[in-house]
Order: C-alpha cells, then sequence, then structure tokens
C-alpha cells in the first residue's frame, strides 16, 4: 500500500479570532513535504479552493515549489476542479510540475464540493457534470498525443494543436476523485482511471459497495484488475497516547468545519459526541493512537483493498510542531506496521 497526505491550506481562526498568514501557511506545507519526503512517504498532494480562508489556489505553483524541496515523494492535486478549468492549461501546467520533478506528478480531478470557482470564472454550475464529463475527455487526450483535434460545446476547438510540454513520464497518471458519488464511480471504471474516494463522513462499510461498483464497471468495460487503482483519503491525527489524540484534535476538527463548510452548506457545528462516534472504530475518522490507526487501516484495507491511503492531518490550524510529530509518528510506527500485516495476508 501506499501512504501519503494531503492539505488544502486552510486559514483557520485561533483562539485570538486572527488567521494565520497565508505566506506562512504555504510555507509550513513545503516545510511538511520536505519532511514526508524525507521520512519515506509515497504521495504529497495538495488541493484548490478559490477562498480568501484557504492559501492554494494555483496548485501547479504550490506542487513545483514542493518539488524543489523534495526528491522522491509523488505530487498530486487533490483535486483540480475540472470543470472550471481549461484542460488544456492543467495539462501544460502538470506537464511543467513533471519536468521540474524528475517524473512525479498527478492530477486527481474532480468536479468539487466547493463551488465557487463557477461563478469566477464564469461557469454555470447547472452544467458541472457536462462540463466534467467533457473536459475529462480532452484531458485524456491531451495526455495521450502531442498534437490534438478535438471539439466540444465549452471552449474553442482544436486543429492539430500541438500540446507542450511533455511531460518525463509517457503520460501523466490521472485520476479521477470523489467524494462518493456514483456517476463519477462508474466513469472512472468505465474509462478504467484510479478511483480517489475522499471520505470525511461517510461509513466505510456504506462506501465499499461503491468500490465494488467500481471495480465491477471495470471489469464490464474490459480494463485489466490491475489497472482499476483505489485511494482512500481520510482526516488524521495520531499520538502516542489515544487520549490525548481525541482531545487534541477535537477543537480543530470541530473549527474547520465551522470556519470552512463548503457555502452552500453553511457553518457545520461538530459536537463532541458526534466527534466521537466519528472516530469510533467502525467510523471514517482516524484519530488515536498508533494502534489504534493501524487497526482501522486494516479494517478500511479488508472493506475497499484499496492501493493508497491519504492523510489530512494539518486541519484546523493545528500547529506545525504537532503536524510534524504526526508525520514521524506516521512513517516510525504506522506504516511498517500497516505493510508488514498486509503483507501477510
Amino acid at each position: 500500500m501506499e501512504f501519503g497526505l494531503y492539505t488544502f491550506g486552510e486559514r483557520t481562526p485561533q483562539a485570538d479570532g486572527h488567521a494565520v498568514r497565508a505566506e506562512q501557511r504555504l510555507r509550513e506545507i513545503l516545510a511538511a513535504a520536505r519532511l514526508a519526503d524525507q521520512a519515506g512517504f509515497d504521495v504529497f498532494a495538495v488541493g484548490e479552493h478559490h477562498r480568501l480562508d484557504f492559501a492554494i489556489a494555483a496548485t501547479p505553483v504550490v506542487l513545483a515549489a514542493i518539488a524543489q524541496v523534495t526528491t522522491r515523494v509523488r505530487l498530486a492535486s487533490a483535486v483540480t476542479i475540472l470543470p472550471t478549468a481549461d484542460p488544456v492549461r492543467v495539462f501544460e501546467d502538470f506537464a511543467t510540475v513533471d519536468l521540474l520533478s524528475g517524473g512525479r506528478a498527478e492530477v486527481i480531478a474532480g468536479r468539487g464540493v466547493f463551488t465557487e470557482s463557477f461563478p469566477l470564472f464564469g461557469y454555470d454550475l447547472n452544467e458541472q457534470d457536462e462540463l466534467f464529463a467533457e473536459k475529462l475527455d480532452l484531458l485524456l487526450q491531451l495526455n495521450a498525443a502531442e498534437h490534438v483535434t478535438w471539439q466540444g460545446r465549452f471552449r474553442p476547438p482544436l486543429k492539430d494543436a500541438p500540446i507542450p510540454p511533455r511531460p518525463v513520464q509517457r503520460q501523466l497518471p490521472i485520476w479521477i476523485g470523489t467524494g462518493g458519488t456514483p456517476n463519477s464511480v462508474t466513469r472512472a471504471g468505465t474509462l478504467g482511471l484510479p478511483l480517489a474516494l475522499a471520505n470525511i463522513s461517510m461509513l466505510p462499510a456504506k462506501l465499499a459497495p461503491l468500490v465494488e461498483l467500481y471495480r465491477r464497471t471495470g471489469s464490464k468495460a474490459g480494463h485489466p484488475a490491475a489497472e482499476l487503482k483505489v485511494s482512500v483519503a481520510s482526516h488524521l491525527l495520531v499520538q502516542k497516547n489515544s487520549q490525548d489524540a481525541m482531545d487534541t484534535f477535537y477543537p480543530h476538527y470541530a473549527g474547520y468545519f465551522r470556519n470552512h463548510a463548503p457555502a452552500q452548506y453553511g457553518a457545520r457545528e461538530i459536537s463532541r459526541s458526534d466527534y466521537e462516534q466519528l472516530a469510533s472504530p467502525q467510523g471514517p475518522l482516524f484519530v488515536g493512537s498508533p494502534q489504534q490507526i493501524v487497526d482501522k487501516i486494516l479494517y478500511e484495507h479488508e472493506l475497499f483493498g484499496h492501493q493508497r491511503f491519504l492523510a489530512q492531518i494539518d486541519i484546523g490550524g493545528l500547529p506545525y510542531a504537532k503536524v510534524a510529530a504526526v508525520i514521524e509518528l506516521l512513517a516510525s510506527d504506522v506504516v511498517p506496521a500497516v505493510r508488514r500485516a498486509i503483507a501477510t495476508r
């Protein structure tokens, strides 16, 4: 199994009511990526939001900066909001990251839960799915050939257009990212693209049928099982002592949803009892001691058989010193234990 970290770079207000400056937040993300690279993690991913309470809007720019302070970790978006992006620009940006990183770039393309990019870039939210389908088709064609002829509804046509630069990798890995929408799951399976599931609130047992749907759809479409990869992403905090982890993470976790919930949902209050239920052994939230985190990853692996696990560990203004401690504890106590357990199954 591959292990990775991801961040959205949110700027959560602290006890004094002030949020960390965007400049500092970005410096902390670079430091976390460097530490993750040194600790042996496989992937570091950054998300895209177009709001003042987030520090990352230009994902490829941040990934290019991370490429300069790392040597081996793969660099991914989480996610690229494809309905409001130009696929040509997306490909060119990520191909450039690939060149700067020596072949480590990946695109996780999704529709996005946050919708502020639609009015910002002049797109109709009601056409979200049509936009995503058309732009994904174009992105895949751009990835496959140096010259592309293409025509669609939402952008000017291309006629034998050269698409530079070309990446180090033969093709950029392109994943479909979703929070569990059946349409996205079946689309990924039909196209034979790897599936990146972000599970924030759904019981893992209820998500398992969607993974089965993905693999069944992919197999029916004729794609080899080895190509039907699954990644699962969740929120996580690990500390040596389980109760310390629960107590430490709760105010940051609750603050994250209180301050950064998508505008269409409004502020979301997470009670302590709701939080503890989410963090229960069969819940989606990873909080506890190293052994508890190991047990939950293995529990989900039994359900999903996934090839990659991504953790968001810096939410709600968690101080960087604690973020660094989580990275080190995951690397020393969790990742090796999970890999040993999977290898013996």
